[in-house]
């Protein structure tokens, strides 16, 4: 069930994902089943289909501390079909991000602060929620994934992008 994580320069990870129609199918279900598999096999707190060779909008949020991540809050990992957001307010903010497709780099991305977001679960239910802070960025850049989009594709400036040692003497 684990799969390979497609990596920068992946097809894939450059184009619209489609959305889901049947999400009670098998197909469905054995990709969500995998993609919780694989995340599980990381140090990563997100994971969009693309990531792992599927165009379907379906994203996983999973937030746990990890030595990647080693503030991050819990969150019990959640499946979002066909989710969307609206930004609650302008107001953005700076913050590191790093990609299991892009492993070695780390870079200072601008996102929403607080967002609204809807999206399908599971079972089926549609599920609104506001999100914030690390959550909120988290959800942005697994929707980015959806988007054919990187998060190196929202730096403001090479000058934001660091090498995972390099960012790691920031931390100490």
């Amino acid at each position: 069930m684990i799969k390979e994580i497609a990596q920068l320069g992946a097809a894939v990870l450059r184009v619209h994902a489609q959305p889901v129609i049947d999400m009670n199918g098998d197909e469905t279900r054995a990709l969500i089943a995998s993609m919780k598999a694989t995340l599980a096999n990381t140090q990563g707190v997100g994971l969009a289909a693309p990531q792992i060779g599927a165009s379907q909008r379906i994203v996983i949020i999973a937030s746990r501390p990890t030595p990647r991540y080693p503030n991050a809050p819990m969150m019990e990992p959640t499946v979002m079909i066909n989710p969307s957001f609206q930004p609650a307010s302008d107001a953005k903010e700076k913050g590191w991000e790093g990609c299991l497709s892009i492993p070695g780099i780390r870079a200072l991305v601008p996102r929403f602060k607080e967002i609204r977001i809807g999206y399908t679960d599971e079972q089926g239910a549609f599920i609104e929620a506001c999100l914030h802070d690390f959550i909120a960025r988290v959800f942005q850049h697994e929707f980015d994934h959806l988007n054919g989009l990187v998060f190196l594709d929202r730096v403001e400036s090479n000058r934001d992008i660091f090498s995972e040692s390099e960012y790691a003497k920031l931390l100490s």
